[in-house]
């Protein structure tokens, strides 16, 4: 679907105009949508608009790197949008040119058509420019980083609270999955800082320094998702050193009762093995009491052995 929005220098906001008509020098500036376009579609962004070939095959060929290309009369943006539900990337390609911004995504953007709708509810469409639909994009996209975040954040208190009493396997389980969904947004938020600072310091998009306070915002943003992301994946790694070393304790635990348990049967095992041999003349085996003799020595080195581990500490 190709929709479009163009604002006349009579300061009329026009919607769906012909592609054609919109190079026309009565438009002061448009915005024209890919959503999830056709191949036939696709081509128009070679036969109307005369996009370089190298940008048109980055719109193909999704999840490029955010960046941005200088051409010779336009500017070419990579940006990634996340989603919620997945934490997918989902790319968003921007053409931005003097007087026009053409987006172009294969998947269905929230953030656009929060900008869209908001544009064509405007009352003074006028105040608006290619550059400002620029900087409310990029908005968007980066304040819905936060909630995932945020979510995400939520989650590990839950890991560290363990309200439902799970199993240590299962917490471990929970906890490298977060860990491996805060990388999938380091990955992310990373690149996308990386090219609003280059937006500010580009000399090329003399729109930019001229809203530079709001471009700075949205990089500040993003400096605050990532510290974000940082902190939490440290604490999903205190949380786990806690979890190994509670699990590392539990197991000594364990095997310090079984080492117990088996010194005290070591003397009775040495016993029983000497009176189980088979000689004939072995001594005590005549004994009318010598059953109960051995046997009542057995239970007081047993007890006593007992009441020695005890005064030790080693069943504290």
């Amino acid at each position: 679907m190709i929709r479009s929005l163009a604002l006349t220098k009579d300061n009329q906001l026009h919607k769906d105009l012909p592609l054609e008509r919109l190079l026309e020098d009565s438009i002061e500036w448009f915005w024209v949508d890919f959503a999830e376009p056709t191949p036939s579609e696709t081509e128009k962004l070679d036969t109307v608009f005369n996009f370089h070939p190298l940008a048109i095959e980055d719109c193909i060929h999704t999840l490029q790197r955010p960046k941005l290309d200088y051409f010779d009369d336009y500017t070419f943006f990579v940006i990634h949008a996340l989603n919620s539900k997945t934490l997918g990337k989902e790319e968003i390609d921007m053409f931005n040119g003097d007087g026009y911004l053409v987006t172009y995504h294969k998947h269905t953007s929230p953030e656009i058509e929060q900008v869209w709708n908001r544009l064509k509810r405007m009352n003074t469409p006028s105040k608006w420019g290619e550059y400002q639909i620029l900087h409310q994009i990029l908005d968007k996209v980066v304040d819905n980083y936060f909630p995932i975040v945020y979510a995400i954040e939520d989650h590990i208190n839950d890991i560290e609270e363990n309200t439902k009493q799970l199993s240590m396997e299962r917490l471990l389980e929970q906890l490298f999955d977060t860990r491996a969904d805060l990388l999938t947004l380091r990955q992310t938020v990373h690149p996308m800082r990386d090219l609003l600072y280059r937006m500010l310091s580009s000399h090329h998009l003399d729109g930019v320094q001229t809203r530079k306070e709001y471009f700075s915002d949205i990089h500040d943003h993003l400096l605050k998702v990532a510290e974000l992301i940082e902190s939490n994946r440290e604490m999903t790694q205190d949380i786990r050193d806690s979890y190994m070393s509670l699990n590392s304790h539990e197991t000594n635990r364990t095997m310090q009762i079984l080492t117990v348990i088996s010194t005290i049967f070591m003397p009775l095992t040495f016993i029983v093995g000497v009176y189980g041999m088979n000689f004939k003349y072995m001594p005590e085996l005549d004994a009318r009491y010598g059953y109960f003799i051995v046997l009542g020595f057995m239970i007081t080195v047993a007890i006593l052995m007992f009441v020695w581990f005890k005064r030790k500490g080693w069943f504290d």
